[in-house]
């Protein structure tokens, strides 16, 4: 029987992704990437970058282990790889130069205005220009790479264990041994490059955190697929919670105003904790609360996937044109991207994967999909 809140856990945490990139693109608290805030206050706002960040990715990670045990129990390997290849390398690689080119003019629109200059100067080939655009555009897309690279590694570690026996010890943890698995996520975070060489690929680790998240995803995999395991946190998810809730008041209290994603800020034990804690709590939540479906979960539950390739297109295109070009009140350009990657970040996605080729470039969805919809 499908496990309607794995579902709804991550289609919700999507919709949190969006909702961050709203406030991390008009940030002033250092944070890459972004067009930076509008002076140079606290900006209470980027407070929800705080509560998000430690988070919302690992979680992503660990559904996308559980779905992967799931999966791998109805299929083989090869005929999973194969469509996780499909449905991640493909909108990964090829893509980037049908769609995502575009989300790679505006970053290095976006570089240009924080930095005064360029980032491709005049007289550079248009055909240049392209690819730059291109492998600037992968944006959000770290994600599905790093989890086809997961995919690809998880073949590996299931021959060491291919008879479960790992796997079965894994499903005996308590609630005490679960909680204290906590210390992976601090370990995992300690593989980061804790002071980034500039004009090195540091960044670019830092950024992807391989063994970071690979931490999450072979935690779900071997631990949180467990029915049992999943009960232990059902029925504890309320002093999880508030748990989760207090470490969060702490950290924000205690660091607010520091970039929160530097490696130094990620490795702290409190954000760890926090993060860990929360990854808990919302599972828990949401397997006690929110094992249902209805018209609206289904779809978001089929669409979550192509909105979240699709919506940091809306996101630096709109942003940058307000912040460049206009000027509007701040609160204003927050309400106006707001409602702009929620409502046409689903309209973009449900016009592109109607389009056979574009669909399958974009999405890594099968031609017949549309059709069945």
């Amino acid at each position: 029987m499908r496990k309607h809140w794995i579902d709804n856990l991550r289609w919700v945490t999507v919709l949190l992704v969006l909702l961050y990139h709203v406030v991390y693109f008009y940030n002033n608290k250092g944070v890459f990437g972004g067009i930076g805030g509008f002076d140079d206050g606290p900006q209470y706002q980027d407070a929800v970058m705080y509560i998000l960040y430690s988070w919302f990715m690992p979680m992503l990670f660990l559904l996308a282990g559980i779905s992967a045990r799931y999966a791998l129990e109805r299929h083989s390997g090869k005929e999973w790889f194969k469509t996780r290849t499909r449905k991640l390398l493909v909108p990964a690689t090829i893509g980037l130069f049908v769609f995502q080119w575009m989300t790679g003019y505006f970053n290095t629109a976006v570089t240009g205005y924080v930095n005064g200059a360029p980032m491709l100067p005049e007289g550079v080939p248009g055909v240049v220009k392209y690819f730059a655009w291109s492998l600037s555009g992968i944006g959000p897309l770290w994600f599905i790479q790093d989890l086809w690279l997961f995919s690809l590694l998880l073949l590996l570690v299931r021959r060491l264990d291919a008879r479960d026996r790992f796997y079965t010890w894994c499903g005996k943890a308590n609630i005490v041994v679960i909680i204290l698995l906590g210390v992976l996520f601090w370990v995992g975070e300690h593989t980061l490059v804790m002071n980034p060489r500039p004009e090195s690929a540091d960044g670019l680790w830092n950024l992807y955190k391989p063994l970071f998240y690979l931490v999450p995803f072979l935690m779900g995999y071997f631990v949180f697929s467990h029915d049992a395991v999943q009960e232990k946190v059902k029925a504890a998810w309320i002093p999880l919670m508030v748990c989760a809730v207090v470490s969060a008041v702490a950290l924000i209290v205690t660091t607010f105003g520091q970039n929160n994603t530097a490696p130094q800020y990620l490795g702290s034990p409190l954000n760890c904790l926090y993060g860990y804690l929360m990854c808990l709590a919302m599972m828990g939540c949401f397997a006690a609360k929110w094992d249902r479906t209805g018209k609206f979960a289904g779809y978001m539950t089929r669409s979550s996937f192509g909105i979240y390739i699709v919506h940091y297109l809306v996101i630096v295109s709109l942003g940058y044109m307000m912040k460049a070009y206009t000027q509007l009140p701040p609160w204003s350009m927050y309400a106006i991207l707001t409602a702009a990657v929620f409502i046409v970040s689903p309209l973009l996605y449900e016009l592109l994967h109607r389009i056979p080729f574009i669909r399958w470039c974009v999405f890594g969805e099968k031609g017949t999909r549309a059709i069945k919809r």
